[in-house]
This record gives structure tokens, sequence and C-alpha cells, in this order.
């Protein structure tokens, strides 16, 4: 795309809505060396959440080994067991999405994308301290809850930043520099959880790595703006205009000085959360609960275990660790090829397509147990699940409009904390009950329900343009 048809003089008094106008102009833009810098700044950030949201998996054999927590629980809701530290990990994630949400609509993208995470920064160096289960799991919960306001924050920014013919490519491209996380973390714990260094248990090592280095995120705050679709909403209309220009520039656009109206302001109808439950959003709101309660099936189900799922097939924790190691590196690789497609193909398709391979893979997973192969199907089975996550990040952004675009999302995304929660507990049992096998039986069923519900009902939103 080219720049032409951007006009060189914005006069938001003959254009009469200033969010709409704005909405236009950032639909026209063309890729730019600046927008893509952007869009990695947001990831860089997100590095931490992954990294965090990670390490519960590739930490549990320590914790396990230290004599915290076990594997497994003769109880069902047994909170001295790895699914305790999972559930905990992700009723953090749901308080964070479903009540504090709304924040990121009120306060805006870029001071809670940098708050958020101070917030889960202090709450892991202090879990990191702690010597009971008791201590691990509220600190753990505390510190989901940062997480879960940051991840729904970077994905309503991108989602306002980049126009939607290449809005499937930005959130690919996000994905694969936030899960750069996941290697060096599944490095830190391969290193770290089966030594002591200075006398510390290795698994406290690799959280402490993580708190010290999301410190950085008051360095990248620095060179990204606030939204301006947000600004727009907001009356802000000089500062998002200017936000529009500079992005325009970028681009080798001639823009001009801009006049506006800020003492005459369009009427512009505000939303709340009541709104989510009514017409036309409520359809799109029960959509996207029933998918993302399934989703977290597949993909925590396998991301959260695959150590001690490898362990559970006669593998050694140091093996295990190794082999997870290698499988990571899909992680971040998986959405770089998933680029290449992301535009071209409804989102629902896509997602569809994943879950399809989710089974196929999961399955296979569960029967081999040559290493060569079992290492082959992680990577296979985590690729897929990473094209099923760009995918519907972008998606259940881009169906809201931006008044509440945050809130929405973070409304229907905590339904796949909730199942997240609950599938710590529900994995540990089909594990002790069935084996690997019982756990891909329950993966497989969950991406039915997924592929079905999309088929179905998804919405198409290939190439629209975002709702101001």
């Amino acid at each position: 795309m080219s720049a032409v048809g951007i006009d060189t003089e914005f006069d938001l008094t003959a254009a009469g809505n200033g969010p709409s106008e704005v909405s236009r102009r950032l639909e026209s833009l063309p890729a730019s060396s600046y927008l893509w810098r952007l869009v990695i700044l947001l990831s860089l950030g997100g590095c931490f959440e992954i990294y965090d949201l990670f390490l519960t998996g590739y930490i549990a054999p320590g914790l396990n080994r230290s004599g915290l927590l076990t594997t497994t629980t003769q109880a069902f809701f047994g909170f001295s067991g790895i699914g305790a530290f999972v559930a905990a990990t992700f009723a953090g994630l749901f308080a964070g999405t479903f009540f504090l949400g709304f924040l990121a609509d009120r306060f805006g993208r870029r001071s809670i994308f940098t708050f958020a995470l101070l917030g889960y920064t202090a709450a892991s160096v202090i879990m990191a301290c702690q010597t009971s289960s008791g201590g691990v799991l509220l600190w753990r919960f505390i510190a989901g809850i940062g997480i879960g306001v940051e991840v729904i924050t970077i994905d309503a920014y991108i989602t306002e930043l980049v126009p939607s013919w290449m809005r499937g490519r930005a959130f690919a491209v996000n994905q694969a520099v936030m899960f750069i996380a996941v290697p060096v973390v599944a490095l830190l714990a391969w290193w770290l959880v089966p030594l002591a260094p200075y006398g510390v248990e290795g698994w406290r090592w690799v959280v402490l790595i993580g708190a010290a280095a999301s410190m950085v995120i008051w360095i990248l705050r620095l060179y990204v703006p606030e939204s301006p679709l947000w600004l727009a909403r907001h009356g802000r209309i000089r500062e998002a205009v200017e936000i529009v220009r500079r992005l325009e520039a970028a681009t080798g656009a001639d823009t001009q000085p801009v006049r506006t109206a800020e003492a005459r302001p369009a009427a512009i109808r505000t939303a709340g959360f009541a709104d989510l439950f009514k017409a036309p959003y409520f359809s799109l709101v029960v959509l996207f609960m029933v998918f993302n309660f399934c989703q977290a099936f597949g993909f925590y189900g396998f991301a959260n275990w695959v150590p001690t799922l490898l362990v559970e097939k006669g593998i050694t924790i140091t093996k295990s660790l190794q082999y997870s190691f290698i499988v990571a590196f899909a992680y971040p690789i998986a959405p770089l090829i998933a680029a290449s497609f992301a535009d071209r193909f409804e989102r629902k398709w896509i997602i569809s397509g994943a879950c399809v391979a989710i089974i196929l893979f999961g399955i296979s997973f569960s029967q081999l147990t040559e290493p060569a192969l079992l290492i082959a199907c992680g990577v296979l089975l985590t690729a897929a699940n990473m094209t099923m996550s760009y995918a519907y990040h972008a998606y259940q952004t881009e169906v809201f409009p931006t008044a509440i675009r945050a809130r929405a999302a973070g409304l229907v995304y905590s339904m796949s904390r909730v199942s997240a929660t609950f599938s710590g507990f529900i994995v540990a049992y089909m594990l002790r009950e069935g084996g690997v096998g019982g756990v891909f039986s329950l993966i497989t069923a969950a991406m039915v329900v997924v592929i079905v519900t999309l088929a179905a009902f998804g919405p198409n939103v290939r190439g629209r343009a975002l709702d101001a």
C-alpha cells in the first residue's frame, strides 16, 4: 500500500467526528519501520508476561523436588500439588482480566501497560522468597493479576495502532517476539532447576531473573505513544492527531500542521460494562467466552505440563527439561511462519485448522516413546498452538469497538483463565487416572468444541476497519 489518499491537512471541525476520522486515517496507513518498531516494543513488554506464564511448567519439577508441591494429590482439589500452582496462576489471571480489564479503557493503554507489569514484578520477587506452599500459591495468585491486566492491554494496544490489512501479521510478529521468552525460561530451568547456586534453589533463581529483567519496561514505555483511538474517544483530539501525523510521517507522507476543534468535540456515545450483555455485543461475548473456555485446555493442557508429561512417560527430570527446551523453540518460530498467511484467510478458519492439528499431534504425542519422535510431535503441537494463539488474540479484540475493547476482551479472555484454573486440577486427575493418553483425550474434546463453535457462529473480520 502507499500513502496515496492521506490528506495533508486534518481539520476536525470539518471532519465532524474525531474518532471516526482518526480511525479512517489509521486504516489508510501503509507499513513503515516505525509502525513495526512499535509492535516490537509492545511485544518486548509482553515477553515478561509470557516468561512468567510459562515458568509455571518449567519450574514444576523443582517445586516438586524441593518438597513444596507434589506432582499429583489424592484429593481432586489438592492444594499441595502442582495443579494448585497452575490454578493459582490462572485464578490471578482471571481476576486481572475479568475485574480489571476496564482499567485500560479508563486510564489508557500506555499507563496500564507500564504499571501492571510492575505489580507482577513485585509479587514475583516476594513469591521467590516463600518457604511454604501456601505462601507460594498466594503470591503466585497476586502476580497473576498483574499479568492478566497486561496481556489484555497489549492486545488492545496493537489492534488500535495497526490497520486491518496487516493486523494478522502484526499479531503473528507480536506472538513471535513475546514467545522468545519460552526458550529463555526453558533454558534457565534446564540449567538452574537441578542445581542450587549459592545455596538458593534453582527454581527461585528462574523466578527472580524474570522479575529483574522486567524492569526494562520503564525504558520501553518512553518510546511507545498512547493509542490515538483511545485518546480521540476521550476528547483528547489534538494528542491523537499528533500521533497519527507521526505515524503518517514515518511512511514518507507530507503532513501539515493540524487544525483541531478541541472546544467542540463531536458527540460520542459512551459504552460501559453493561453494554456487553446487550445487542449487538451479547452474542459475540457468549461466542468468545465459550471459545476461550475450551481453547485453554488445548494450549495450557500441554504448555504447562510438558516437562511433567515427559517425566510420566519415563524420562528423567533433567532429560525432560532438555527436551522441553528444544520444543520451546517452536514458540517464537511458528508465528513467524504463520505470518506468511496471517492476513490471507479468515481468522476463524486459521483457528479451526490449528485445532485439527492440535488433535492429531496431541494423540501422536501420547502414543509415542521414541525421544526424537516425541520431540517432533511436541514441536508440531506447539506450532499448532501458537498459530491458534496469534489468530485469536487479534480476533477477539478487533470484533469489539474502541470504547469497550479492553474490557470486552478482558471479559471473554477471563473464561480461558477460569478453564485454565480448573485445568490444573483436571489435567492432574486425568494424568493420575488415564496417564498421558487421558490428558490428550481431554484436549481433543475441547478442540472439537472450538472447531464446531467457530465454524458455525464465528464472524468474518478480514479487511474490516475498526469501529471507532
